[in-house]
């Protein structure tokens, strides 16, 4: 289990003076949850984009307070584009034995066999809800597409049993399908542009006689 280290900071603190935390790569965040008050903390940059990449996203991390440690999970992050800057992350603190429910990535492997005769993979949705104690969540759900030939659609009751957790979507919700290679059609507008080109050309051989 990954650890990270934070240190105490003025809940109602002056805007200057969190201008200057984070200028000095560290990042402001607030603790709550799990037998814990709402605590303003801060961690380090690139210390939480370290721990981020190798838990994940709904990973479990050990989140030293000044040498009381914490389980906790990261609610939210906010992220400045233009400054290329985590600005502020909420972490809450969980009890291991008990449930939570996040959104986990649904990943496609492999290539559908369908794409062999022009079909087209398509993914409806990017994310699924799971409800599992923090230890069993996954950090995405894969699913195979090797076998799929055109018409073919993976559903949510296919990976019900992929793991110790519970998926809350609806069964019936396609997560993958292949479709059929999509034929360029000529629009209204462009048989009566073909059809005017051809009138046109009709009268100028007309007139040529």
């Amino acid at each position: 289990m990954a650890k990270l280290a934070s240190k105490h900071r003025e809940g109602k603190a002056k805007r200057s003076e969190v201008t200057e935390l984070r200028r000095t790569g560290q990042i402001p965040a607030v603790i709550y949850g799990y037998q814990v008050e709402n605590t303003p903390v801060a961690v380090d940059e690139n210390e939480f984009i370290k721990v981020i990449r190798e838990v994940g996203r709904n990973g479990v991390i050990d989140l030293d307070i000044e040498g009381n440690t914490t389980k906790v999970m990261v609610t939210e992050y906010q992220f400045d584009s233009l400054k290329n800057q985590i600005t502020h992350i909420d972490f809450i603190a969980i009890n291991m034995k008990s449930e939570v429910t996040v959104e986990v990535t649904v990943e496609i492997l492999g290539e559908a066999a369908g794409t062999k005769e022009g079909g087209i993979v398509e993914q409806p949705i990017f994310e699924v809800s799971v409800t599992a104690t923090p230890d069993n969540i996954p950090e995405s759900i894969e699913v195979n597409v090797e076998e799929m030939e055109i018409g073919d659609t993976l559903y949510v009751s296919d990976i019900r049993e992929k793991g110790n957790f519970t998926i809350e979507n609806e069964d019936d919700e396609a997560l993958v399908t292949v479709v059929p290679p999509q034929k360029e059609e000529e629009s209204e507008e462009d048989e009566e542009a073909a059809e005017g080109e051809e009138t046109e050309e009709a009268a100028e051989e007309k007139d040529e006689e």
